[in-house]
């Protein structure tokens, strides 16, 4: 391992971009960037696993290959293979943003479906990144800031759902117990009171030691059965299309409207990280580095369709770690991705997760998923929101939060239709694109 070249003292770093830590201290950096990100990487697969009503093994598998996925995702982004990546310390997992659409999808149709309209969709995000000055006069931030408070207002039910125990609990009839409720409270609570620690190592880790008290807790309750898993041993071998392929135009609609979104998102996420690394946020290498990250964003998200996981996005969180530990080297995603790839191999990781009681889960989501919504509000709010644009958002929210709330209004329309708008995300982020174009013409 070859030593650092010096500090970047502009920067305010002490590893620049293409600088090499020495190796005790790249190490130390890779476990703390996968630390912020490893549950973040595993909830959506747990959540659409929960909502589907998928087996133990499966649920496994699929946690599995979201870190596989996430791997590979992480060293193309940091590697730049020709022009498809970024070349920065830029880390993908598996995205929030998907689970309603996704979850629609699995319900019309199983995960063959999903995998399909997921690989067919990320072609979307793929051409848009060759088109990027033009979609972002489409895409505004008022549009983005709508369509992220809406992703997050509709994971919200879903969070809450597990909170009360889930499906399971809702056909046995104990959902919403005392049990199950108090436990998604105390992991709540305890993520709470973690991550207002002044011990930033306590902060960072407030949701990895939240979820992990709440299930020894619930162990300790008799709610987890490990001997329902009969083998940990062996390795995970990927096995792409293991679930099949097979493609809903409807599902294929919902899907690519986010991955519009998500490109829209990781044009922010690329540029905020080459400002913190010291690199360029303008000008012709910016734009090459930028195009290339959001085609790997989408590339990413196929090569994960392939591997039975769910769409890749870039991360934002590890924006704030580089500031912490002043370490912008690439070099640290290649250990990064490793970690990943060798976590997903091995089948033990993802079942014991796929284990863990829908409240413990909960009670992280249903936090995490109103910071997404609080993210989507300080977009909006960072807007000039004049007259037109309240319409905007008005009209957005409106026919978004109706879907979602009263899904009987579509029950006239022919399937194809009340699959695309079934989500409160698509159609409100269809209603925002259309009002924007259309009341804000003239500015």
């Amino acid at each position: 391992m070859e030593e650092h070249q010096g500090p970047v003292v502009s920067s305010g770093l002490i590893y620049g971009l293409d600088d090499r830590p020495p190796l005790r201290e790249t190490l130390f950096a890779a476990l703390q960037h996968l630390l912020a990100i490893f549950v973040a990487i595993i909830t959506p697969p747990l959540i659409i696993s929960g909502a589907l009503k998928l087996d133990l093994e499966t649920t496994g598998y699929l946690v599995s290959m979201a870190l596989f996925a996430s791997g590979i995702s992480t060293f193309i982004q940091c590697r730049r293979i020709g022009f498809i990546g970024c070349g920065l310390l830029c880390i993908q997992g598996t995205s929030f943003s998907f689970i309603g659409p996704i979850i629609a999808a699995g319900l019309t149709g199983g995960l063959s479906a999903i995998f399909g309209a997921c690989m067919a969709a990320a072609s979307v995000e793929m051409f848009i990144s060759r088109l990027l000055k033009y979609t972002r006069r489409i895409i505004t931030p008022l549009v983005s800031g709508i369509v992220v408070t809406l992703i997050g207002m509709s994971l919200i039910r879903v969070g809450i759902t597990a909170c009360g125990g889930g499906a399971a609990a809702q056909a046995d009839g104990t959902f919403g117990s005392l049990r199950h409720v108090g436990l998604a409270g105390l992991v709540l609570v305890l993520i709470i009171f973690f991550n207002r620690s002044s011990n930033r190592y306590l902060r960072m880790s407030s949701i990895v030691i939240g979820l992990a008290i709440g299930y020894i807790v619930a162990w300790c309750l008799g709610m987890v059965d490990f001997a329902s898993i009969p083998d940990y041993g062996g390795l995970n071998v990927p096995m792409p299309f293991r679930y099949g392929l097979s493609f809903d135009i409807s599902s294929i609609i919902a899907l690519a409207l986010i991955y519009l979104i998500t490109a829209i998102e990781a044009y922010g996420d690329i540029t905020a990280n080459s400002l913190i690394s010291g690199e360029p946020v303008e000008g012709e290498k910016f734009v090459r580095r930028a195009s290339g990250g959001i085609f790997a964003d989408g590339f990413n998200s196929m090569i994960a369709a392939c591997l039975n996981s769910f769409p890749n996005s870039i991360f934002a969180q590890n924006n704030g770690m580089i500031q912490l530990t002043g370490v912008a080297s690439r070099y640290v995603g290649y250990y990064i991705a490793a970690m990943l790839i060798i976590l997903g191999l091995f089948p033990a990781v993802g079942l014991v997760f796929s284990l863990m009681p829908e409240p413990v889960l909960g009670g992280a989501t249903l936090l995490m998923f109103g910071t997404v919504a609080a993210a989507g509000i300080r977009i909006i709010a960072s807007q000039d929101i004049d007259r037109k644009a309240t319409l905007v958002v008005a009209l957005s929210f409106s026919f978004g939060l109706s879907v979602e709330l009263v899904p009987d209004i579509l029950c006239q329309l022919p399937e194809t239709l009340r699959t695309i708008f079934s989500s409160g995300i698509t159609t409100g982020g269809l209603t925002a694109i259309l009002a924007n174009l259309l009341i804000r013409i003239k500015n």
